[in-house]
């Protein structure tokens, strides 16, 4: 459903000693996504996941930072789709946000904010219709019809996610693209949301890329797992096979970084100072208790580590 080749993303630097270079949040990225399938997204804070969610969503304006590469998306070339175009097929590609009440109107009832992608995408319908398909997919989510006149500001966090998912349902996407949605939520919500979604993906054979840097959650609901560091994938494989087999020493950290009753301490968790654009070299060689000169010459690509496994690392055969 989703091939992704070689997608760059890269922002100017207008301040400080680096003014007049740019900074590469993500870095020649590839992935792919079958229909109806879950792939996870996972990396700590500033890995560049977000990023990478907005460039897919063509949500980075030019003035902002350049998006370069290829994305096929439904057989199209989404990346070049003229913007007409581009409108008219966006409800196939929908969102959800990490923070469940600031992508909600504050001034619109819940209602309205339902019926808006209806309008745009369904305009066919009327107000009668859009309503009976409101309703239905609010008690889908495991709310009341009953709230549609009331405000964002009236509800918990984990009731707002639960509407921002039905809003983002409503018009039946292709595919779902997470962005750390149970990040702000509660422990308590997080797995109600988690199961949510998955129940929703089911019912509806909608694709999911799901970002997270809690492994945990993505162990849970994802069939295959990409792991980005700084910008650049590292390790890709199906769940089961990353977690009971990680090679790369990042994704072994995430794995450790679990809380669990035995911790197999492999790698040197201290953080080192971000690495400055344009250096030479594996982005985790400051971090990784395997480096070598070589580590910090080059970057590695990604090379195969079993069927279907792939890991970027110099150092692969040798750990």
């Amino acid at each position: 459903m989703l091939q992704v080749d070689e997608l760059s993303v890269e922002f100017p630097l207008r301040r400080g000693i680096f003014q007049g270079s740019s900074l590469t949040a993500v870095d020649r990225v590839s992935m792919r996504v079958a229909r109806g399938e879950t792939v996870g997204l996972v990396g700590e804070s500033g890995s560049g996941k977000s990023t990478l969610a907005r460039a897919l969503m063509r949500l980075i304006r030019p003035s902002a930072g350049s998006v370069s590469g290829r994305v096929r998306f439904l057989d199209r070339q989404w990346l070049t789709m003229p913007p007409a175009e581009l409108r008219r097929h966006r409800r196939h590609l929908q969102l959800v946000f990490q923070d469940p009440l600031a992508c909600l109107n504050p001034r619109m009832t819940i209602g309205d904010m339902m019926q808006e992608p209806l309008k745009i995408f369904r305009p066919e319908l009327g107000s009668a219709a859009r309503g009976q398909l409101v309703d239905a997919m609010l008690v889908n989510v495991g709310l009341e019809p009953q709230i549609r006149g009331r405000y964002p500001n009236q509800f918990s966090g984990g009731q707002c996610q639960r509407i921002g998912i039905a809003r983002a349902m409503i018009v039946e996407p292709a595919m779902l693209v997470c962005d750390e949605p149970v990040s702000a939520l509660d422990v308590s919500i997080q797995g109600q949301i988690v199961n949510l979604l998955a129940d929703m993906q089911r019912e509806t054979g909608a694709a999911m890329i799901f970002i997270s840097h809690n492994l945990g959650i993505v162990r849970h609901i994802s069939q295959r797992v990409y792991v980005i560091y700084r910008g650049r994938i590292v390790e890709s494989a199906d769940c089961e096979t990353l977690f009971a087999s990680p090679r790369h020493p990042y994704t072994r950290a995430l794995i450790d970084a679990i809380p669990q009753i035995s911790v197999r301490p492999r790698v040197d968790p201290r953080f080192a100072p971000d690495v400055q654009p344009g250096s030479p070299g594996c982005a985790f060689a400051d971090r990784c208790a395997y480096a070598a000169k070589p580590c910090r010459e080059r970057a590695p690509d990604l090379a195969e580590a079993g069927s279907d496994h792939w890991v970027a690392c110099l150092r692969l055969r040798e750990i």
